[in-house]
């Protein structure tokens, strides 16, 4: 091992563990708000979530600790773009409101209708697709940080190999997915709704992200040309 890798090793240790305690938290989330521990849909979501989330964890501090320890980064940095500290706090208010809303909603108190079988059966497969096109993105990306900012210190570089070759943003597009499938599967109206809101601020957030790649990142402008689509194939 590179000396140098020796404090990024340590830091992502401890990022691991906590991962581990924090995974156990949000899988815990749909059954202490909605007060049903018996919620089938629920222990799917659970389950699947703990076992690919720990499992891309595990692999990053084994192959890409420097990318473990950004993804554990505050969302507010040094070097981060003024209107994505704006964009991503939103987010991320956002996101704690939706993980909340689907529990209250479909287990809860039910203000939606029972859900079709048919229609959670696509909410799981949306919802079970996000992980293998984060863990494509992560794989492929070391410089796949949770905020918009340039990482000069780390030689940051255009990466075009993989999923890369096929959308310009796979991270969003994992979002999005878990954003669209979570609340099908649950059964939640007003998740979904909710939901199909973050995903268009995950959206709009790529021209921002865009702009500064175009002027700091070099080679950007050339990759946009050779790979047209940022988020879903054909459509954007």
């Amino acid at each position: 091992m590179n000396p140098a890798d020796v404090p990024s090793k340590k830091t992502s240790f401890r990022q691991l563990i906590i991962s581990i305690f924090y995974l156990l938290f949000f899988c815990s989330i749909n059954f202490l708000v909605s007060g049903n521990w018996y919620w089938i849909e629920a222990w799917i979501y659970a389950v699947s979530f703990f076992i690919f989330s720990l499992a891309t964890v595990i692999y990053l501090y084994f192959k890409d600790p420097a990318l473990l320890n950004e993804r554990f980064g505050s969302p507010i940095q040094k070097g981060q773009k003024s209107w994505d500290k704006f964009l991503l706090m939103t987010f991320l208010v956002g996101t704690i409101i939706w993980f909340i809303l689907i529990p209250l909603d479909a287990g809860r108190f039910h203000w939606s209708p029972e859900f079709p079988l048919w229609l959670k059966v696509i909410g799981a497969v949306l919802y079970l697709s996000n992980f293998p096109v984060i863990f494509a993105a992560f794989r492929e990306n070391s410089f796949a940080a949770p905020v918009v900012k340039m990482q000069k210190e780390r030689g940051q570089k255009v990466i075009s190999t993989g999923i890369y070759s096929i959308i310009r943003h796979p991270m969003y597009l994992g979002g999005t997915l878990l954003m669209i499938g979570t609340p099908l599967l649950l059964g939640s109206i007003y998740g979904l709704l909710l939901g199909i809101l973050l995903s268009i601020a995950l959206f709009s957030r790529t021209f921002g992200e865009e702009k500064m790649l175009i002027q700091e990142l070099e080679g950007y402008p050339e990759y946009m040309r050779k790979v047209r689509w940022r988020i879903i194939p054909y459509i954007f």
